[in-house]
């Protein structure tokens, strides 16, 4: 609850990400650790210097009585540069562009906590509208932009930032709906990432060779790509469903038709995605197993994302009353 141990956190977390980010001593990871650390260190300072404004203006250190318009501002926009979200997003694809898929999934899952957790501390003091304006930004800018993507990790950089446009429109109404959308994408993110590293599948043209050499994977690839883009039978549905529905009964149903409209872009690459997966073959395919690139037995952590990517949809009531 101070904040100089959550500045202290922060710090603490970011420098611990930046030996993983540089564990292989390849330029594209040096750039893409070193850009990382900048950024993620500006935030920081920004935390910083709003909080002591805060504690100057108010004589208190708690986050809870962080109430002044000023530092509430400059705060919310750092924590939005430390998520990557749109209008302070450029950082984001890059930086996973040149990491390994598992370090990437690191940053899109694991290193949103933090950050996440403090935007729900202070969610009783953000300017609602400023919330809603990013996360409209973010869910366009995310949708939109990935369209001409032909590499993996920034179609999943990509989507991350919508999905987080999508967070903070739940973060302004509801913060048990905020939780269930959360863990929707963690788990949606995680058996994704590991299905992209397993196969080693880097770039669009990679997916077309993933069928015949890894059968299991590449339907886990599919059902998951089509649960991110919030199609009716899987679990990412679920998120969108009581988001709108949400806004739907406090009178904000534009903000929820513009979410859908932008969300459009973002399932039309997934599918497409799912499409040179399951139903396409390049010419340079051949019947043998790689063996350098594959391995003949599935990893055991892609199990439960991929049950709960399926499977959690019926229980999106229960689910809904107890987050």
């Amino acid at each position: 609850s101070h904040w100089l141990l959550a500045w202290l956190s922060l710090e603490l977390n970011t420098l611990s990400i930046l030996p993983i980010m540089m564990k292989q001593p390849h330029p594209r990871m040096v750039e893409a650790t070193t850009k990382y650390f900048i950024i993620q260190s500006t935030a920081a300072a920004c935390i910083l210097f709003a909080s002591t404004l805060n504690a100057w203006q108010t004589g208190l250190w708690s986050i809870m009585h962080t109430n002044s318009m000023l530092p509430t501002t400059l705060i919310t926009i750092a924590i939005m540069l430390k998520l990557g979200l749109a209008p302070a997003h450029l950082w984001y694809p890059e930086i996973l562009q040149g990491t390994p898929l598992t370090t990437a999934m690191l940053i899109s899952t694991w290193q949103k906590l933090a950050p996440l957790a403090l935007l729900y501390m202070l969610h009783n003091t953000i300017n609602t509208a400023l919330l809603l304006t990013i996360a409209a930004l973010s869910t366009i800018i995310g949708g939109w932009t990935g369209l001409n993507q032909t590499q993996t990790r920034k179609i999943m950089a990509f989507s991350s930032i919508s999905h987080m446009g999508w967070l903070l429109i739940a973060l302004s109404m509801d913060q048990k709906l905020t939780t269930l959308t959360m863990l929707t994408y963690l788990a949606t993110a995680t058996a994704m990432f590991t299905a992209l590293s397993y196969t080693t599948t880097k770039t669009i043209h990679d997916t077309g060779t993933t069928w015949m050499l890894s059968p299991a994977m590449t339907l886990m690839m599919m059902i998951t790509l089509m649960s991110l883009g919030g199609l009716p039978p899987l679990t990412g549905f679920m998120p969108k469903l009581l988001i709108i529905k949400d806004l739907a009964s406090i009178n904000l149903l534009p903000i929820g038709a513009l979410a859908l409209a932008a969300s459009l872009p973002s399932l039309f690459f997934y599918t497409r995605i799912a499409y040179m997966t399951m139903l396409t073959t390049p010419p340079t395919t051949t019947n043998m197993n790689l063996k350098w690139r594959f391995s003949t037995t599935t990893p055991p952590i892609s199990t439960t994302p991929l049950i709960i990517t399926c499977m959690m949809l019926p229980m999106t009531a229960t689910l809904y009353n107890t987050t």
